[in-house]
């Protein structure tokens, strides 16, 4: 078995085929044994899962997740990307190829099609330009997840586990405290792929959870608030939210403020997850 964690043997596949990474993609290729190891590990993926790997590349990744769950589905936005797999993963009978766009994709469906409609795993070394974009459709989608444990960029990593008052909170932060437990596995240096990124990476790991940790009535107003909140994080929380599309008074505002105990001036990054879940339900009256 030749395993792509080492360096030669993935110079081999890709000169093999010509392939030319592409940056539309942002392709970065894992090329450390050890680095895999850890993610495959710190996953908690058992032989009874279905894995959703999104952007599996050459099948790296995918060879050490196929020998530890029981089925994965990975999921392949480019096409010239799919004969390498079938050549690299021809060894495995569990994998199951998609040349789709991860955004685009029914994964309650695969769950349902291929897992009996459990809950199923998600792992992957996500493209840095589309990371919230992907991990904020599988967090707000209604898909059943157990976890997600992706290779992310490190700010982003802290961005998805900090909290109020630091300079890298935001809406990234609230929406993971509500959808999940976030845990950073290990931090991974650019001299782990091929080609090398410009930044250091984190693999971080999100539980998600049965219940979320606050209630709120409606938790797509809340979020429209946080969104419109950080919008302008130079601005007082008042002037955000106006300058939003939410339709609020500025008195409306204020009113809820006061009745919170909250400044006038306070800004959004300042309130927690809480704070928002009490000023959706007071304006959302």
């Amino acid at each position: 078995m030749a395993y792509l964690g080492k360096p030669a043997y993935t110079i081999a596949v890709l000169q093999k085929y010509d392939y030319i990474f592409k940056k539309q993609y942002g392709q970065n290729f894992l090329i450390n044994e050890g680095v895999l190891e850890d993610i495959t590990e710190g996953s908690g993926i058992r032989e009874d899962d279905l894995v959703l790997e999104i952007g599996p590349g050459i099948g790296t990744m995918t060879q050490y997740l196929a020998e530890k769950a029981g089925k994965v589905v990975a999921v392949e936005i480019d096409k010239t990307l799919i004969p390498i797999l079938e050549d690299t993963l021809s060894e495995y009978d569990n994998v199951i190829l998609i040349n789709d766009d991860i955004l685009k994709v029914d994964i309650t469906g695969i769950a349902r099609k291929y897992n009996s409609g459990r809950p199923i795993k998600v792992v992957a070394n996500l493209p840095y330009y589309i990371t919230t974009p992907i991990v904020m459709g599988l967090l707000e989608g209604d898909a059943p997840i157990d976890s997600i444990t992706v290779m992310v960029q490190k700010e982003v990593a802290e961005r998805m586990r900090c909290g109020p008052g630091t300079k890298d909170y935001g809406a990234l932060s609230l929406a993971v405290g509500y959808y999940a437990n976030a845990k950073v596995i290990l931090n991974v240096s650019p001299d782990c792929f091929i080609p090398q990124p410009k930044v250091g990476s984190a693999v971080i790991k999100l539980d998600l959870y049965d219940e979320p940790p606050v209630e709120v009535r409606d938790p797509s107003y809340m979020f429209k608030l946080i969104r419109a909140g950080f919008n302008m994080r130079r601005k007082t929380l008042v002037n955000a939210l106006l300058g939003g599309s939410l339709n609020l008074s500025r008195e409306g505002i204020e009113k809820a403020l006061d009745k919170m105990e909250l400044s006038r001036t306070i800004r959004g990054e300042a309130l927690t997850l809480e704070q928002f879940a009490s000023l959706s339900d007071i304006l959302g009256e």
